[in-house]
């Protein structure tokens, strides 16, 4: 407590625990007394310690070339942080130029896949908001997050074991392939907030499910569970959360045994096709045909075809 008392007597701290007491002394002589039980101590208040990335975007290769990225901040539902965000975008990279990786897993801990954007970690604004300032920030941060996956020359299976929501949601639709536990749900949460989806949701529901239903969930916000996201063509496959994961890996290790440059090439194929005329098409796959077969992998098919054995692919 700190104030004047009625005898103009100033008085800091608990007088009961012995902690230090200044008194004028009727004669005017300041008195300074420590208490013999104690003795006084400043402490400056606990800050506490930066959490590294490398503890909330867990990442291990596993023997067979599958690429694991988890996210781990399950006390706040796996939402991304900009350094998570950040992290998992050059972990894609990686994962596009290393030969030794054939597919990647992307899932997360807890009872949450992602729960969208956490943007306390992100770097503080030098002033005042300005117009243009929160284009750049969806262009650089949500979009090109959802790009790294698109844009990833291996395979990318979504394992969600949880809620997946906003920014989440995108992040699972964006991937190759889906699997998600039978408790999880996706949300299409913007509209309950006042938002306009972001993260490529406009660009990315339409292609998977047409845009009748993606305007349905976009405009109501409503979850949706993972048995009706499969119905819907969402998701790939469920499974009980317990096993999900055994799942995510049998996927994942088809994947890496397989022509890792003709999927890559198909991805692309693919994903193109959804923004080409037929002809533009058509080139691009008799082109996608020719480069492929320049590979090591696309001869040791045919001749394992013709010679009637099982193929070894090596990934190029």
């Amino acid at each position: 407590m700190n104030g004047d008392t009625e005898g103009g007597t100033a008085v800091n701290g608990d007088a009961e625990g012995g902690t230090a007491v200044n008194r004028d002394a009727e004669g005017g002589t300041a008195v300074n007394r420590e208490p013999e039980s104690r003795t006084a101590v400043n402490r400056e208040p606990k800050v506490p310690a930066p959490v590294p990335v490398e503890s909330t975007v867990l990442h291990r290769t596993t023997t067979d070339g599958v690429s694991w990225i988890t996210l781990n901040r399950p006390e706040a539902m796996n939402a991304v942080t900009w350094e998570q965000r950040e992290r998992v975008i050059a972990l894609l990279a990686d994962a596009s130029a290393d030969p030794a990786v054939r597919a990647v897993v992307l899932t997360a801990t807890g009872r949450g896949f992602c729960a969208g954007a956490d943007l306390r970690g992100a770097p503080a604004q030098p002033r005042e908001r300005l117009p243009g300032d929160v284009a750049r920030t969806i262009r650089l941060g949500a979009q090109r997050l959802i790009a790294a996956v698109l844009d990833c020359e291996k395979p990318v299976i979504a394992a969600v074991n949880g809620t997946a929501a906003g920014i989440g949601a995108h992040l699972a639709f964006a991937c190759d392939l889906v699997l998600a536990a039978d408790t999880a749900k996706f949300i299409e949460v913007f509209v309950r907030r006042g938002l306009v989806p972001d993260g490529g949701g406009a660009y990315l529901l339409p292609r998977l499910i047409g845009p009748q239903r993606a305007k349905e969930l976009m405009f109501f916000g409503d979850a949706l569970t993972a048995a009706d996201a499969e119905r819907i063509g969402l998701v790939n496959r469920t499974a009980p959360a317990a096993e999900l994961g055994a799942l995510a890996t049998e996927w994942a290790g088809r994947l890496a045994c397989g022509p890792t440059r003709a999927i890559a090439l198909t991805k692309q194929l693919v994903n193109d096709s959804l923004t080409s005329d037929r002809a533009t098409a058509f080139a691009a796959e008799a082109a996608a045909q020719e480069i492929n077969m320049t590979t090591r992998d696309a001869n040791e098919g045919v001749a394992s075809f013709v010679e009637r054995r099982t193929p070894e692919y090596r990934g190029h």
